[in-house]
């Protein structure tokens, strides 16, 4: 019976968890209702307020994995098995957050700590393991908000900070605990930070210099896993799109560009070494007669090894400057444990040979710009990002192939992710994907083109040179260190609180004729 009452205390806190654990996969694309961030938290953070610790363990859970299997079910692409994997693995990030959320809550300045644990987690979840997967951040919802502006601030890392924030403001009003005075501060600060953010101005200017540069998009001849054996049609197909540009630069009806870019995988054969391929390349490059970035798997450095590249192509000289992706995809590109996994899971034999990552970033400077190129999935990073702006990139360009997940909504997450990088850097970025989606993006985020997905899409964009920096990147990681070390402090001092309580340091009941003092809350 004892049990059964515990169990009716603790499912509507579940059930209240994975509901918001539901709005808030919600507020990404392609759904696209950020807003939905400021009831998700508050509803999570109700679920947690007042329980102990194993429940709050399990709370989060629920929380966390309904969050990603909203978030990421595209993934089911892949095998049903691999989305609920990885959902159940993010989603014990979260079970840890509940379990010591619920002490952090019976501290003072719950409000800071709180969303400093958020982001503490989100940094957790963007290292580990196998590199982390940061593709859950608060942050990358507000790409079409004015409340992303604040990225060029306080980086991705503080957005995140910020958008937890304002859930705990909301939380803090709805609260019974809170008293007038803290609901009524609670409420200002909240509208403050919301419209506040509808006055910056981000500019879209650059130094006074321009450049021309043509994203291509060839398309794939199939979708989902299917394009995988069709590597030479693929090639061929960006050729032959680079071939049309430089007609209609003949006829007049195209800018001529300064740069072509080819996207990640646009040949899957080493062009170092296949003849065909390398011919295709060529001719491509000496009908344009500029340089082309081409995306290229590369063999090696070692037996059944392999990079995926991107490889400045100059007209007079040849292949030159060549980065190679620094954050290839676990389970994607490489097998993390391949000699013990690979004889119980055959359809690992899918991915053929392992990855290995590059080192140094993408710093390509080319007649007289410097570019930084980044490889799909990892500019989701902020090293990646940071490296390359550091290094001296004017202008971000994206290589990335989403062929396999066409039409499932990963496509538009990773758009409004790299235009929250564009909020975040100060710059123009140039995004080649294979079958969509390509595009512009200005340096304040707004869009300038944005191809169709499985369409062939070519588009010459003349874009700002930019030099100057970004608070957010002239600050670079302390951010993200700085608040994490707040949501660490939140739990050792609620932890020791909590010792307090049960070490009996409580006063005790005070005598019927004496006053009750109030006891004191820690930090």
């Amino acid at each position: 019976m004892d049990r059964l009452k515990a169990l009716g205390r603790v499912l509507p806190r579940v059930v209240v968890a994975v509901a918001a654990g539901a709005l808030l996969g919600f507020a990404f694309e392609p759904h696209d209702h950020p807003w939905l961030t400021i009831v998700a938290v508050p509803l999570l953070l109700a679920a947690l307020d007042g329980i102990s610790m194993k429940v709050g363990f399990l709370v989060g859970a629920g929380f966390g994995i309904t969050y990603y299997l909203v978030l990421v079910p595209w993934l089911s692409v892949i095998g049903g098995d691999a989305a609920i994997a990885l959902a159940v693995l993010e989603g014990l990030f979260y079970a840890v957050f509940g379990l010591f959320a619920t002490q952090v809550l019976k501290l003072r300045l719950w409000m800071l700590w709180i969303p400093a644990l958020w982001v503490a987690t989100e940094f957790a979840t963007a290292s580990v393991p196998f590199g982390g997967f940061p593709w859950g951040r608060l942050a990358w919802a507000f790409s079409d908000a004015s409340l992303g502006k604040l990225a060029a601030y306080v980086g991705i890392p503080g957005l995140s900070f910020v958008v937890a924030f304002v859930g705990v403001l909301v939380y803090a009003v709805l609260r019974r605990a809170s008293g007038l005075r803290l609901r009524a501060v609670a409420l200002v600060a909240g509208l403050a930070i919301v419209f506040g953010s509808s006055l910056i101005h981000l500019s879209i200017e650059g130094d006074g210099k321009t450049v021309k540069a043509a994203m291509v998009q060839g398309n794939v001849p199939g979708k989902g896993l299917e394009f995988l054996g069709r590597a030479r049609t693929v090639t061929k197909n960006h050729m032959n799109a680079t071939l049309d540009l430089e007609k209609r630069v003949q006829a007049g009806t195209e800018m001529k560009p300064d740069l072509v870019i080819w996207p990640e995988n646009s040949t899957d054969i080493d062009p170092y070494k296949d003849d065909e391929t390398r011919a295709d390349i060529e001719e491509a490059v000496h009908a344009v007669g500029v340089p082309i970035l081409v995306g290229a798997v590369t063999e090696g450095p070692g037996p059944n090894e392999r990079q995926t590249t991107g490889i400045v192509w100059d007209p007079v000289t040849g292949p030159g400057q060549r980065y190679a992706k620094r954050h290839p995809v676990p389970f994607g590109e490489y097998i993390p444990f391949r000699n013990q996994l690979l004889p119980y899971i055959k359809r690992l034999e899918m991915i053929g040979a392992q990855t290995v990552p590059g080192v140094g970033p993408g710093v390509m400077p080319i007649n007289g710009v410097t570019y930084g190129d980044v490889i799909c999935f990892e500019l989701a990073y902020d090293n990646v990002i940071q490296d390359v702006v550091k290094g001296g990139a004017q202008v971000l360009i994206v290589q990335t192939n989403n062929a396999t997940y066409g039409g499932t909504g990963q496509p538009e997450q990773q758009f409004a992710i790299t235009r929250m990088r564009a909020i975040e850097t100060g710059r123009t970025v140039l995004i080649a994907s294979t079958s969509g989606i390509s595009g512009v993006i200005r340096p304040d985020g707004t869009v300038e083109h944005k191809s169709g997905q499985f369409v062939s899409d070519v588009y010459v964009a003349t874009v700002p040179i930019r030099d100057g920096q970004t608070l957010a990147t002239t600050l670079g990681g302390w951010p993200q260190w700085i608040i994490t070390g707040l949501g660490l402090l939140g739990l050792v001092l609620a932890l020791v609180n909590r010792r307090r309580r049960r070490g009996g340091d409580q006063e005790p009941p005070p005598a019927p004729d004496s006053t009750r003092t109030r006891e004191k809350v820690p930090a």
